[in-house]
């Protein structure tokens, strides 16, 4: 259907302060009580003393890490009192000032973020990264001597402020552009061998402000090119600076467009080795032998390391809890199909001394991302992942029941009111290719299909076995699976806009459906976490498709998918209940060319009529429709089925109740496409109640 995507995570409504409206009745009846610890805490911002602004910062810092708390400080203006601290005479109130800020835009989410912004944080924040940067060889001459609160700590606290306010705030972008501070971003960067914290802050920074921002891109220049490349070409080998190295490639490949002709394939060749190195290592080996190197250094140490996991579990205790208000509330998906960051990299606020978790989870962001950004190198405008679709059909006719196809109707008085092109769907079983000859090429001589279906495996049992019995590393066990979430993301792009002899012809096709297959039906039942389902069947979806079109044997049987659709029909998110519907679409018309298949064509056609007439959304029963017509347009089989299950009377009891519901849902809840596409399929189901019609009478 019409290309919108489904919003996986959720957050609480905000009112137009920014607070929580569930939280706002509570904060109200404790008003502004000085003796409550966010206005204690607020107070002691004014101290003339700064050890004692620093240790409210700090404490500020802390507390706001449980997001409950963070209504009582928006209340009483702690972005106004907080922000002028940014450049006070102090570094560590500076350092400890931008912390509390970054926790309160990590933890409260966009529209903490964008409050934030109202009250003209980016002000004081521009001004001190400006400050930060003019000070860098002062720091370094600081650092030497070991002096604790460096000007690097303070900027690294503040691109993560700016980060934050960047990816949620589109008015934060705007000053971003406009004050030019990419150049400040790109200072950060630079420092990558000195200081690989702050480096990976800025790259993180960079890769999301240089995201569909066309305004940015009127800066570019051979400088900010030249920095990049510099970095993709960098040759230290521990997982922090692979990260940088992806992070940068990321960057690149959003600001393709400004890419000067004579550098392209050199530039598009260096960013393809550095995901592919990414990709080849293999996390089930390293995070093991991650966690040895840490238990072998702190038996040299053991004391100081008892200290260190006691620090560390505390320090991780918020870390997770950042990880998962990120993935209940986190960023939506963008509208234009490409895949966005879930979750946010806190692996600098793990506690010192955590070294081998910290190399671990660069490790696995640098996949995470890598994935990501192949994703959309196989995303065009027209062909998005995870996405509330149908199959963008247009309006149909069918001829005499003798037809083998649909014939596509040269007009249609009942479509007009789809804009212009929308309503001129592709009826083919496959999408059209949208891959540049340059990407393509470069993906296959970079053997990256074949990296990322190695990635679609679950995660080593070894690595997630040494991360569940130990506290400070079970962060990284939804890390690991998220990985795995992506590459299916990933297959699923590639097998949409790759030929497939490029995949390895059928063979290889034949190959990805038994892993497919292992994936889903191993385990006594299938798999239930929703973004599993929703990377693995996009996957299934595609590959089904091809094996189709190509008339390939493949080895899931048709009561296996129904099993999966049924599952996946229970799914809350609706894309994973469109992919289980176009399964057994695909299916069903695969088997009504077999003999002996009507009473499994009995079986799909109760099922997708069940849905057609019971789901809430208008786009998942469209989606069954969609489906029945390929299913039953044509075959002796279907016919058979058809009549069995009374097909056509039933279609005739749910048209007025799908066209009605059309009327009364469909501008409120559902964009333009999606309208144009249902309308469609309205105009469709009365032609194709006409051919059923025309069957019984034969």
């Amino acid at each position: 259907m019409g290309k919108s995507k489904t919003n996986k995570f959720r957050r609480p409504q905000f009112n137009a302060e920014g607070l929580s409206v569930t939280a706002v009745k509570e904060v109200e009846e404790d008003h502004d009580g000085v003796d409550s610890p966010a206005g204690e805490l607020l107070e002691k911002l004014q101290s003339p003393s700064a050890d004692v602004r620093e240790f409210a910062c700090a404490s500020i810092s802390r507390v706001v890490q449980q997001s409950q708390t963070i209504p009582g400080f928006l209340q009483r203006d702690a972005v106004r009192r907080l922000g002028p601290l940014l450049l006070d005479r102090s570094l560590a109130v500076r350092e400890t000032a931008t912390g509390a800020l970054r926790n309160l835009s990590a933890c409260g989410g966009h529209e903490v973020c964008e409050d934030m912004v109202k009250q003209d944080v980016m002000t004081p924040l521009t001004a001190l990264l400006r400050e930060c940067c003019a000070g860098f060889e002062t720091n370094d001459a600081l650092s030497l001597k070991g002096q604790k609160n460096t000007v690097e700590d303070v900027a690294n606290e503040a691109v993560n402020l700016l980060w934050n306010l960047c990816e949620s705030s589109s008015q934060a972008l705007s000053v971003f552009n406009k004050a030019g501070i990419l150049d400040v971003i790109l200072q950060c960067l630079e420092r990558h061998t000195h200081n690989i914290k702050l480096a990976l802050s800025a790259a993180h920074c960079l890769h999301t402000v240089t995201e569909d921002n066309a305004e940015l891109l009127c800066s570019m220049n051979n400088a900010v090119l030249g920095t990049l490349e510099s970095v993709l070409l960098s040759s230290q080998v521990d997982m922090a600076h692979t990260l940088l190295r992806t992070l940068a490639a990321g960057s690149v490949w959003n600001l393709k467009s400004s890419l000067p002709t004579a550098r392209q394939a050199q530039t598009l060749n260096a960013l393809m080795a550095t995901l592919s190195q990414c990709l080849e290592l293999d996390a089930g080996t390293l995070i093991p032998q991650l966690r040895q190197a840490e238990v072998a250094q702190s038996a040299t140490a053991s004391e100081a390391g008892n200290m260190e996991d006691h620090q560390a579990a505390a320090g991780n205790m918020a870390v997770e809890e950042m990880d998962d208000d990120d993935e209940e509330e986190g960023v939506g998906p963008r509208t234009n199909g490409k895949a966005t960051k879930m979750d946010k990299d806190f692996s600098d606020l793990l506690p010192r001394g955590k070294e081998e978790l910290r190399e671990a989870t660069a490790l696995l962001t640098a996949q995470q991302t890598s994935l990501e950004i192949i994703v959309n190198m196989c995303c065009s405008d027209g062909e998005c992942c995870g996405q509330q679709c149908l199959g963008s059909r247009a309006v149909l006719t069918w001829g005499d029941p003798s037809d083998d196809e649909w014939e596509e109707a040269s007009s249609s008085d009942e479509s007009e009111m789809c804009p212009d092109g929308l309503s001129e769907g592709n009826t083919s079983l496959l999408s059209p290719l949208c891959l540049s000859a340059e990407v393509h090429g470069a993906l296959i001589n970079h053997n990256i299909p074949e990296k990322v279906l190695k990635k679609t495996q679950f995660p080593s049992s070894e690595a997630m076995d040494v991360c569940r019995h130990n506290p400070t590393w079970k962060i990284l066990m939804k890390k690991m699976h998220r990985v795995q979430y992506r590459a299916l993301t990933c297959l699923h792009n590639m097998l949409s806009t790759m030929d497939a002899e490029s995949l390895g012809g059928a063979a290889a096709l034949q190959d990805v459906a038994q892993h497919l297959s292992t994936l889903v039906f191993s385990a006594p039942e299938i798999p239930k976490e929703e973004e599993f389902l929703e990377a693995v069947t996009s996957a299934m979806r595609s590959l089904l498709q091809i094996i189709a079109y190509m008339k390939i044997p493949q080895c899931m049987t048709p009561q296996q998918l129904m099993s999966l659709s049924e599952a996946a029909t229970r799914c809350d998110v609706v894309s994973v209940r469109v992919n289980a519907l176009a399964i057994l679409g695909i299916t069903g018309s695969t088997l009504a060319k077999e003999k002996g298949t009507a009473e499994t064509l009995q079986m799909i056609g109760n099922a997708l009529l069940q849905v057609a007439a019971k789901d809430a959304n208008l786009v998942v029963c469209g989606e069954a429709l969609d489906a029945l017509f390929d299913v039953f347009a044509d075959g002796d089989e279907a016919e058979r089925a058809a009549k069995n299950i009374n097909l056509l009377s039933a279609l005739k009891a749910l048209q007025p109740v799908f066209k009605a519901k059309i009327r009364k849902e469909g501008k409120g809840k559902y964009s333009p496409e999606q309208l144009c596409v249902l309308d469609n399929i309205k105009v469709n189901l009365r032609r194709f109640i006409g051919y059923l019609e025309t069957v019984v009478k034969k």
